[in-house]
């Protein structure tokens, strides 16, 4: 007796340790799990990945920018419950969740069922109520598409309880049917109840009918269905007598549905007169893609318009809360100029591709982009040359560097010497660097700048960049939108300075406008889905920045149209292929080192455009044979004259204040007179000269770091093979270091993990991480070898 007594103490002891133990165990776990929870209150402004269509200055549709789950894009327009038939939620709720509107979140009736068939031995089947499943595809839609957890389906009931408790049955309803998987559209996947209906019937959500409803509910448990649609005939009967047992229809609605002549898109159906299937034949399932809202127009323009979005807006408002609507600055027929003549581009080295653009001078305006050698009509490569790739410019730099001269009271007739000559660079070989002309060829004589502009004579270029002072020129690049690299010296002046087609051509622009830099853009309205204006840029527009005065904007112009006009191919011209019809021309050639790029940038009284050369991945073209007049002057020289068709020809805007003289040594520029200032207009020329001193420097961890720099960029390593951010696995030998602007960033993400977009009003603590880090970029260690100037060689013309 003691014994048992003794026992039932144990045993009673025991009970109540581990009840204590089992209720400490369940309240860490409970305490876990409701720690890791999901905020519920995200579904009051869940973004759902809405379209955000974009429409071409003359308001026709360019596409949609359509957000992606992983690596797929995805097509979904989100629709308020008013928006959508009546028959298509009481399909939904009678197939998913008959007690809907009973339950709070759990259903006790449908978890009951559950356990009986496991006690039977059977499989579970269903369970889940609609909440739980708008929970699964939203708020816990990371942890389902992870590995399976056993507490997972505890947070999924929770977080139920909590939606249920703080929203409407017909808010879930709208959100559960803005989130369910339709299926493979094409080149989309297919979310959300506007998406399937244009899939799969070509309408709305609010005109559906009863055949229809039933149709796509039975496609809800598995979108693999519609490959069988004799299958699915006698589920969608079942599922519209529930719904007459339900009292959501009447049964002579159920007769007339399953007598509708219901064709799904890529299936040819007969039926007889009582509605039953005599064959059904799957004769084209790429029918029920969405072609109309996944064909995009001008890929390459369509990408940077995305960026200047996201940058603006962030990505949740441009894909989220029903879409943006999206008026942009491209002109469809400029556009297609720019198309045909890369598209009809012959003779380019082997392995060359292109990127060209055409803006308006006045506005900065991109009306026309393509960034890749076009073959065909074949979509092109992704990557836009046009305005991500970064490369030199060889000379096309020399008249911003020639105009600067100007502006600072030089003349078109001051004298360099055409010698050879060298400057102290303890990072460069033998301690100097030593330009040359191209191909070695020297004049050994005192000429114009005229001249030597036109002929592209590197000598007389460094000379003049020398006089005026590096810190002077530099100072208008970062004006014009090409700030120098870091630690570039002389070589800058020659082309060792990396930007885009498209920012070149906003800095030629100055030389058409009247001297005035607007920075390309893209966008001339963005409102929401409702009509919300969020950017007009009539309402607010961007104010230029004055780099030259009239008079000497003018003198520069008149220096570039002597690069097309001067001389003659037999005379060494190198532009003259640019012209076209009765147009003034006015440009420059460049070649950078290697030779690795062709350049031609130029303006018209009307456009300003831009046309590169080269290989993607980098590398050495032919050094003979290829030319950039002959390779990019024709191409420039097409896109141009089909983008001036039908226009009336015109003069360049000449402002006052300016007086014509006789070129000097005619014997070289026969019959050419130059522009100079009227001497009433002496101040005109207002640049002041800089000391041509490196910037200040501080000294920090054995580096030399510069405290000047342009706040709107940032150095980056980059892998000269992929152009993008180097990573870890990128190997020492191919990362280069670049500055690039910090809007560019998400360009140049490696492929596996994007870059942090850097928008102020989305994450503002990012951006001033990145210009805090920019305030300090590095420039070369004189100690360093590897820091050499890469650019002492000389540029090509």
């Amino acid at each position: 007796m003691i014994f048992f007594v003794r026992f039932l103490k144990f045993l009673t002891s025991f009970l109540i340790a581990a009840l204590f133990a089992g209720a400490g165990v369940a309240a860490t776990y409970g305490l876990k799990w409701w720690r890791e929870l999901p905020d519920y209150r995200q579904l009051d402004s869940l973004s759902l990945g809405a379209e955000t269509r974009v429409f071409a200055r003359d308001n026709t549709p360019l596409g949609s920018l359509i957000p992606k789950i992983g690596e797929q894009a995805i097509s979904r327009t989100l629709v308020n419950l008013n928006e959508i038939s009546p028959f298509m939620v009481a399909a939904l709720v009678s197939n998913e969740d008959r007690r809907f509107f009973e339950h709070y979140g759990i259903d006790p009736y449908g978890l009951g069922r559950q356990f009986q068939r496991l006690a039977a031995g059977d499989s579970v089947q269903g369970g889940s109520t609609l909440t739980n499943q708008l929970i699964k595809n939203t708020l816990l839609l990371d942890e389902y598409q992870q590995a399976r957890t056993p507490d997972r389906k505890i947070k999924e009931w929770l977080l139920s309880v909590q939606v249920e408790r703080s929203f409407t049955k017909a808010e879930i309803l709208q959100n559960y049917l803005n989130t369910i998987y339709w299926g493979d559209g094409g080149p989309v996947e297919l979310y959300g109840i506007y998406s399937a209906a244009q899939a799969y019937f070509r309408t709305t959500p609010r005109d559906l009918t009863l055949a229809q409803s039933a149709y796509l509910t039975v496609l809800v448990p598995s979108a693999g269905r519609y490959f069988d649609y004799k299958a699915m005939r006698p589920l969608m009967k079942t599922l519209l007598g529930r719904m007459v047992e339900d009292r959501w229809i009447t049964q002579s609605q159920m007769d007339a549905a399953l007598r509708e002549d219901l064709q799904p898109r890529g299936w040819k159906v007969l039926y007889d007169k009582a509605g039953n299937i005599t064959s059904a034949k799957l004769v084209d399932r790429t029918q029920k893609e969405l072609k109309a809202v996944t064909t995009v127009r001008y890929p390459h323009f369509m990408g940077q318009v995305e960026q200047e979005l996201v940058r603006r807006f962030g990505r949740d408002k441009v894909y989220g809360s029903g879409g943006l609507r999206v008026y942009t600055t491209v002109d469809p027929r400029i556009q297609a100029a720019v198309e045909t003549a890369s598209r009809e581009a012959t003779g380019l080295p082997p392995g060359a591709t292109l990127g060209a653009t055409i803006i308006d001078p006045f506005t900065g305006e991109v009306l026309g982009m393509i960034g890749q050698k076009l073959n065909g009509s074949g979509p092109p490569a992704a990557w836009n040359n046009a305005a991500q790739g970064q490369r030199q410019i060889g000379s096309t730099i020399k008249p911003l560097l020639y105009t600067t001269a100007l502006s600072t009271g030089l003349t078109q007739d001051h004298r360099e010497d055409d010698k050879p000559i060298t400057f102290p660079c303890p990072t460069c070989k033998e301690g100097v660097y030593a330009p040359e002309n191209f191909e070695g060829n020297t004049t050994y004589r005192n000429m114009t700048i005229r001249e030597a502009l036109d002929r592209s004579l590197n000598l007389v270029t460094v000379r003049l960049a020398d006089r005026i002072g590096l810190q002077t020129f530099f100072g208008k690049l970062r004006e014009l939108g090409v700030p120098p690299n870091d630690g570039t010296g002389l070589a800058a002046a020659l082309g060792a300075v990396e930007t885009t087609p498209v920012r070149m051509a906003a800095a030629y622009a100055p030389f058409a406008n009247g001297g005035l830099y607007r920075a390309p853009r893209y966008l001339t309205r963005v409102t929401t889905a409702r009509g919300e204006v969020l950017y007009d840029d009539g309402l607010n527009p961007v104010k230029p920045t004055r780099v030259w005065t009239p008079q000497i904007a003018w003198l520069g112009l008149d220096m570039i149209r002597g690069v097309v006009n001067d001389m003659t191919a037999a005379q060494g011209g190198l532009a003259w292929p640019a012209k076209f019809g009765d147009w003034p021309v006015a440009g420059k050639t460049g070649t950078s080192n290697g030779p690795k790029d062709f350049w031609f940038v130029g303006t018209t009284p009307l456009y300003t455009g831009a046309v590169w050369v080269g290989k993607q991945q980098g590398g050495d073209m032919p050094e003979r044979g290829y030319y950039s007049g002959l390779i990019n002057g024709p191409i420039w020289r097409r896109m141009m004259e089909l983008a001036h068709q039908g226009q009336t020809v015109r003069a360049f805007s000449e402002p006052s204040g300016i007086q014509y003289v006789d070129a000097p040594d005619q014997q070289f520029l026969p019959g050419v007179r130059m522009a100079v200032l009227d001497p009433n207009y002496s101040d005109a020329a207002n640049t002041d000269l800089q000391e041509n001193t490196p910037p200040p420097v501080q000294y920090t961890e054995s580096r030399y770091t510069s405290v000047y720099n342009d706040p709107l960029t940032v150095l980056i390593d980059v892998d000269r093979t992929t152009n993008r951010q180097a990573t870890e696995f990128t190997p020492p030998e191919n990362i280069v270091q670049r500055r690039v602007y910090i809007e560019q960033l998400p360009a140049y993400a490696p492929d596996d993990n994007p870059a942090p977009l850097t928008d102020e009003k989305a994450d503002p603590a990012a951006v001033k991480a990145v210009r805090n880090q920019n305030a300090v970029p590095q420039i070369p260690d004189p100690k360093d070898k590897a820091s050499e100037d890469k650019a002492a060689t000389p540029a090509k013309p």
